[in-house]
């Protein structure tokens, strides 16, 4: 699944994963339930606040954390995040998300 290939081709990503549009989790890197609903749960809230923070559905959301990143996008049927370490480049970062999400999108 794509949320793996994320954490196994990028040294910056420590997890991912991949939620419906509704917040409800599909996919997870992380093997543990529940860490993976956890992070599902987050992630749900971070992309409902930056929608009401910018008052318009935010395609991709970027938050600079202690010691890393968190990173996100989305379609209208999905949202992949990333947790990255320190350091990680934003664009590439970014690039990689919206390329697995099309990725994604393509097999539906």
């Amino acid at each position: 699944m794509h949320v793996r290939r994320l954490v196994d081709t990028s040294p910056d990503v420590h997890a991912a994963v991949l939620t419906d549009a509704a917040g409800g989790l599909l996919a997870s890197s992380d093997p543990d339930a529940e860490r993976s609903r956890e992070l599902a749960d987050l992630t749900r809230q971070l992309v409902e606040r930056a929608d009401r923070a910018s008052g318009d559905p935010a395609e991709q959301i970027e938050v600079q954390i202690a010691g890393g990143a968190v990173y996100a996008v989305r379609s209208p049927r999905h949202v992949l995040a990333c947790v990255t370490r320190k350091g990680a480049l934003s664009a590439l970062v970014l690039y990689d998300l919206r390329h697995a999400l099309l990725d994604l999108e393509r097999e539906r």
